[in-house]
């Protein structure tokens, strides 16, 4: 297989290629604002250290308020006019910024509202590029797809944030949001650029139930398979304990190192250079140790480093963060493929949008709640103090797969369920066709 060929997908496979070119566009451009975003509340706008925790939960709110519905909405629609959409939307918005603040128009709450209308568009968007991935390649390609496109997500992540950092300090962090507008345009392009059409469901095979009944079949989805619940508890414990800390760390990196704009970027782009040795360490990791032990090496063994960010200080102290950093966004990154892939071989493709959506409802949830505890922390202990709290939470939300099937294996499973969960009449008539 070609898959095996260095950059092999990337030169055969010409709308994985626009696909992956789009995402990774979007990706850059969301790091951008990753430090624009925050940079202008505390530095143009004072905003304080609950401000800024505010200020990121927002963009992941709508994940709890509508993460379970859009799930079953993507199922039935086609993605790639939802993913259309949901840039078109998210350009118009990140656009609105820097008019905004021409204007004189400027306000905290008009950050808030625009973090939480381009969450809701993210909301979609990613459920239906989840699902889209898995139609247009074949199952011989997924994992080598998976990798490619987080580890371009990881490397444009870095080219973003050092960018949003460099942008801020030159030419005023508001331009960094139009930075990213710009690259939705592209991402838009792109996608007008893919030639593969999704086949259309035939609506004697696909009937379309109440939305609660399936939103209920999704969670019981999730509920019912010892895999698909601890990898979902899992996340969500992770996730708060991951956004607790960064949600202030702007505020930290500022305020108590004493840091540039410029310097913010710098390392916090340094840390996460480590998701791109983690995107292409995930599968060969996984094919020596079996991918349950990888999982646990990567999501227990390399985020415990958390525990280094908080004795941050100027100087040579900012190694600590640089190299807590690296290691736990390594973990993350290359636990994050392993998981995709794990989930896009184990799920039927035509639930995987509901699998997608309970999962991420559970795991994105509770990243605004990380965010206002993480805000509400630095308010009340100093961030310094705070930074202490949420990073001992990154390597403790990793027992939760020591005490489980994870910690118990070699290999997550590969394959479907050979019957559906219990008492789920609707998983079994989708998998027979009716």
């Amino acid at each position: 297989m070609s898959g095996g060929i260095r950059g092999g997908l990337l030169c055969r496979h010409r709308d994985f290629r626009l696909l992956w070119c789009g995402e990774t566009a979007g990706k850059f451009g969301a790091s951008i604002t990753g430090v624009a975003m925050p940079l202008i509340a505390v530095s143009q706008l004072r905003a304080s250290p609950f401000e800024a925790g505010l200020l990121a939960a927002a963009g992941w709110l709508p994940w709890l308020v509508i993460g379970l519905p859009a799930g079953v909405w993507v199922d039935r629609l086609p993605c790639r006019p939802v993913m259309l959409s949901a840039a078109a939307v998210s350009l118009v918005l990140y656009a609105s910024v820097p008019v905004a603040a021409w204007a004189g128009g400027l306000s905290i709450g008009l950050l808030l509202a625009v973090a939480l209308l381009t969450g809701t568009a993210a909301v979609f968007f990613q459920t239906a590029y989840t699902v889209y991935l898995p139609s247009l390649l074949g199952p011989e390609d997924q994992a080598e797809g998976n990798a490619k496109l987080h580890g371009s997500a990881s490397a444009a992540q870095i080219a973003g944030l050092g960018s949003g950092g460099l942008i801020a300090q030159l030419a005023g962090a508001v331009n960094g949001m139009f930075v990213h507008a710009l690259t939705f345009l592209l991402s838009l392009l792109c996608l007008l650029g893919i030639r593969y059409r999704e086949p259309r469901t035939d609506p004697a095979v696909r009937r379309p139930r109440a939305l609660g009944a399936e939103v209920r079949e999704g969670l019981r989805l999730v509920a019912d398979d010892p895999w698909l619940r601890t990898l979902t508890l899992f996340g969500a414990a992770s996730n708060l304990a991951l956004m607790g800390y960064q949600s202030i760390q702007v505020v930290f990196l500022v305020r108590d190192v004493g840091l540039t704009p410029g310097a913010v970027g710098g390392l916090i782009a340094t840390a996460g250079a480590g998701g791109i040795v983690g995107a292409f360490a995930a599968r060969r990791v996984a094919a020596r140790t079996g991918t349950a032990h990888a999982t646990l090496f990567f999501e227990l063994g390399l985020p415990a480093f958390a525990l280094l960010i908080p004795l941050t200080t100027d100087g040579a102290g900012v190694l600590c963060y640089a190299v807590g950093g690296f290691c736990v966004s390594a973990g993350v990154v290359a636990g994050n493929v392993i998981k995709t892939g794990f989930q896009q071989s184990y799920c039927p493709p035509e639930l995987l949008g509901r699998l997608t959506a309970s999962a991420a409802f559970l795991n994105y949830g509770t990243i605004p709640l990380g965010a206002l505890l993480g805000g509400a922390l630095g308010a009340a202990l100093g961030p310094r103090a705070a930074m202490w709290v949420a990073t001992a939470g990154v390597p403790l939300a990793g027992l939760i797969l020591v005490f489980s099937p994870v910690g118990r294996a070699r290999e997550l499973p590969s394959s479907r369920w050979p019957h559906p969960p219990r008492g789920d009449r609707g998983l079994r008539a989708a998998r027979e066709g009716g």
